[in-house]
C-alpha cells in the first residue's frame, strides 16, 4: 500500500517529478566530483610513471593495518547507508534512525583513524614542507608522492566532513518524523553522495597503501 503523505514543492508538479529533478541534480553534481578527483588520479599516475620506484618505497611507510581497517570500515558504513534507504522507502522511522546513527558512528570511527595515521607522518617526519626526510636517492619523488597522499586523503576527508552534517540533518528530519514510504528522497540522494564517497576511497586505498608492497 503507497503512502498517502506525498511531499513535493509547489513549482513541481508531483512528488515524482521532484524526486527525478533532485536525482538529476545529484547525480549532475556528482559528474562534477568525478572530474575532480579524477584530475588527482590522473596527476597521481603521470608521477607515478615518472617515479615508480620512488613512488613504491614510499608507499612502504604507510602503515597497511589503519588502511585495511578503514576500508573495512566504509564498506559497513556502505551497507548501513543502503538499509537506511531501506527502511526509509518502506516507512520504518525507527530503523531509518539506527541505520543513520550507525552509518555516522562508522565514519567518525574512519575520521578519527585517519587522525591517527596524520599523527604517525607528522611523528617520522613525512609531512611534505621544510621538515619532510626520507632516505637519498628518493627523498624529492617520495615528498611527490606524500603531496599526492595528503592532498588526495584530505579531500577525502573533507567530503565525509560534509556527508557527517548531511547525516545528521537527515537522523534530525526522521526524528521528527518527517520521512515515510511516500517521501524519502533526501535519504535516498545522501545516500548515492556516501557511496561515492566510499567508492573514492576504494580506489585510494590500493593505491597510496598497496603500491609495491611488500607483504
Amino acid at each position: 500500500m503507497s503512502d498517502s503523505r506525498l511531499v513535493h514543492a509547489h513549482q513541481f508538479d508531483d512528488a515524482e517529478q521532484q524526486r527525478d529533478a533532485a536525482s538529476l541534480g545529484m547525480w549532475i553534481f556528482l559528474a562534477t566530483e568525478v572530474m575532480f578527483f579524477g584530475g588527482m588520479f590522473l596527476g597521481y599516475t603521470i608521477y607515478r610513471s615518472m617515479y615508480a620506484e620512488a613512488f613504491a618505497a614510499a608507499s612502504n611507510r604507510i602503515d597497511l593495518i589503519p588502511g585495511v581497517i578503514n576500508t573495512t570500515i566504509l564498506i559497513l558504513s556502505s551497507f548501513t547507508m543502503a538499509s537506511a534507504v531501506y527502511h526509509a522507502a518502506l516507512g520504518r522511522g525507527r530503523a531509518l534512525q539506527i541505520s543513520l546513527l550507525l552509518t555516522i558512528v562508522l565514519g567518525a570511527a574512519f575520521l578519527g583513524i585517519k587522525l591517527y595515521e596524520y599523527h604517525e607522518k607528522f611523528e617520522e617526519l613525512l609531512v611534505p614542507g621544510a621538515l619532510f626526510s626520507f632516505p637519498a636517492p628518493f627523498s624529492a619523488a617520495a615528498e611527490i608522492f606524500f603531496s599526492f597522499y595528503f592532498a588526495m586523503t584530505g579531500m577525502h576527508a573533507v567530503h565525509m566532513i560534509i556527508g557527517f552534517g548531511l547525516l545528521a540533518k537527515l537522523l534530525f528530519d526522521a526524528r521528527r518524523g518527517r520521512y515515510s514510504a511516500g517521501y524519502y528522497t533526501p535519504v535516498e540522494l545522501v545516500g548515492l553522495y556516501w557511496h561515492f564517497v566510499d567508492i573514492v576511497w576504494i580506489f585510494l586505498f590500493p593505491l597510496l597503501y598497496l603500491l609495491g608492497r611488500h607483504l
